[in-house]
């Protein structure tokens, strides 16, 4: 009689378990920040390879994953184009990425490193609908 108590409590975690390997509320699934963010003309869109961002009718790439310290703090090198809207000059200058992710919510600056041009800092946050004001936004 006891294996039918086991086998039972074997089916429940069964039928339990995948809710808990679902993705994290707070944006860093295996160490990594991922997900999309989204704000008030501010977006993040982030997986674990690389990240695309928008700080008003401006858009950045990052081409490394996202990894917080303990604290949640990162600083990460990308390029970013200022010059994306109305027309797109196609000038991607190099940049510095950086802030803090905190329980779903990640405020950030972008500080272009060949000029003295500092984009933010923006808040976003994780799974919200971006708002892009009068620029589009891209979407992966």
């Amino acid at each position: 009689m006891l294996a039918k108590p086991a086998f039972f409590l074997v089916v429940s975690l069964g039928v339990l378990g995948p809710g808990l390997c679902d993705e994290p509320t707070s944006g860093i699934k295996d160490g990594v920040i991922q997900g999309t963010w989204g704000g008030e003309n501010a977006a993040v869109i982030a997986d674990d390879t690389s990240a695309h961002v928008h700080i008003g009718c401006t858009y950045g790439n990052i081409h490394q994953a996202i990894v917080p310290d303990n604290a949640g703090y990162f600083d990460v090198p990308g390029e970013q184009n200022i010059t994306a809207h109305p027309v797109d000059l196609g000038v991607l200058h190099p940049a510095r990425f950086s802030g803090r992710v905190t329980d779903g919510h990640i405020r950030f600056t972008v500080t272009l490193t060949d000029t003295t041009v500092t984009l933010g800092p923006v808040d976003v946050l994780l799974g919200k609908e971006p708002r892009m004001g009068p620029c589009p936004i891209c979407r992966r």
